[in-house]
């Protein structure tokens, strides 16, 4: 088996580093699907009371809404990214929990016009 793999290397060095870099991003890319699968099939992440350290996307996840419908019930431009409810807050002059109570109305109203919507 070395033997082919020095054939390898000796006669296509390029084509073999290419092979085993897309190797390595594949497996990284795996790695993280199955963390980010285990993290979420956890009941305990399900519904979690929002918290200033939770960003919107983090609060989308857990509560079981389109990322977009916190997007905009807070006005956040969509290139804005890994913002923090708490930081949000600070960057409109507000509190942490003004900023929660608006995303609690804006979950509530999603839910009520889509009663289906998986939780």
């Amino acid at each position: 088996m070395t033997s082919a793999v020095r054939a390898l290397w000796k006669d296509h060095k390029v084509l073999l580093a290419g092979f085993v870099l897309a190797l390595a991003v594949m497996l990284f890319f795996a790695v993280r699907s199955v963390l980010f699968w285990v993290y979420w099939a956890d009941p305990a992440h399900r519904e979690e009371p929002i918290a200033g350290w939770m960003t919107p996307r983090y609060v989308a996840h857990s509560w079981a809404v389109p990322p977009t419908v916190i997007r905009e019930a807070l006005a956040i431009p969509s290139d804005t990214r890994r913002m923090t409810v708490s930081s949000l807050a600070d960057e409109r002059g507000m509190t942490t929990e003004e900023v929660i109570l608006q995303i609690e109305a804006a979950i509530a109203a999603f839910r009520a016009q889509n009663p289906q919507a998986d939780r």
